[in-house]
């Protein structure tokens, strides 16, 4: 980096920006991200501070993206310079008329036990590398702990043998997306999963440490799987075990969270459980604010209706008789 562009009004007011918001609380992560890939663009076309041309540049740079992913990175400059115009009038602010419109996301893909079986076959089925020689292992726990337990990628990727309590069967779960440290009982069936999986993650020369990450994937130095590096695995067994929705499409990682809130409202109904006091819990087992968030993931699938019907058909199926006008 240049001394200029180093001490340029761009860089120090931007490191001041992150430092702000996240001595608010913030995590900032995605945002920090950004705001460097923009620095480094900004570096290496020699530009001192970011104007229209240069703005309008660096959004040509980041094309083959989605509309959405642009609109949020665009975005989250544009707040930047919003910040920075308090104190400095006449800065550039991008036009947030000019930014690219926002498109509904496609559907979660909700699948169930029969999808997830053909999953972990193939995961059986997957080839050690010697970089990631606990692959298969790796991959069967990942999905197994996606599906019954709700977790979101990043939560998955960040837990460390300090996380787990295998004997309980209970994940603790401490950097979440709304800062909600929480304590995660998992069933019979996944807690078997984890203590199989432990008899090679804790063999030599891997790390027995406590800070060290449940996923792993190098032999001699050791580190944990990225979000990017599970998703491309997972994507693999969604594409081998042929696990698409009615269009065809793969589903994503996050539609495993989807399934998983699904699947639990529908055990309910066919348990014959209040559905409506259950929520709360759903709420907290997947670690949100309130049953809002919840809500966003509940997909009424048509097994999901048959359920209900035969629910309502069972407690007032005798008030409908077949003579009624």
């Amino acid at each position: 980096m240049s001394p200029t562009l180093q001490s340029s009004v761009f860089h120090q007011l931007a490191d001041q920006y992150l430092q702000r918001q996240r001595s608010l609380g913030r995590a900032y992560v995605h945002e920090g991200s950004t705001i460097d890939a923009l620095r480094r663009f900004l570096e290496k076309n020699s530009c001192a501070d970011l104007d229209q041309v240069s703005f309008e540049a660096w959004c040509a740079s980041q094309g083959h993206l989605s509309a959405n992913t642009r609109r949020n990175r665009q975005c989250i400059v544009r707040n930047f310079c919003l910040y920075r115009q308090r104190s400095e009038p006449t800065c550039f602010v991008p036009d947030i008329n000019r930014l690219p419109h926002r498109r509904p996301h496609a559907p979660p893909v909700i699948f169930g036990a029969a999808e997830v079986a053909r999953m972990l076959a193939k995961a059986d089925r997957l080839t050690p590398t010697s970089t990631s020689p606990l692959r298969p292992a790796v991959m069967r726990l990942a999905v197994v702990l996606l599906y019954t337990a709700g977790l979101r990628r990043g939560e998955l990727v960040r837990l460390t043998l300090a996380d787990i309590d295998p004997r309980q069967g209970i994940l603790h779960i401490r950097a979440s997306k709304f800062h909600k440290p929480r304590a995660i009982p998992l069933s019979p069936d996944a807690s078997r999963e984890l203590r199989l999986y432990l008899r090679e993650r804790l063999r030599p020369p891997l790390s027995r440490s406590a800070d060290s990450p449940l996923l792993c994937n190098t032999k001699g130095r050791l580190r944990g799987y990225t979000g990017t590096g599970l998703r491309d695995g997972v994507q693999t067994l969604f594409q081998a075990a042929n696990v698409r929705g009615p269009d065809g499409r793969l589903p994503r990682v996050h539609d495993f969270r989807h399934s998983f809130a699904v699947g639990s409202l529908l055990r309910w109904y066919q348990q014959g459980a209040d559905v409506q006091s259950n929520l709360p819990k759903l709420a907290m087992y997947m670690g949100h604010v309130s049953i809002v968030s919840t809500a966003y993931y509940l997909r009424w699938i048509p097994q999901l209706a048959a359920a209900a019907s035969h629910r309502l058909e069972a407690h007032f199926g005798h008030l409908i008789t077949g003579d009624a006008a």
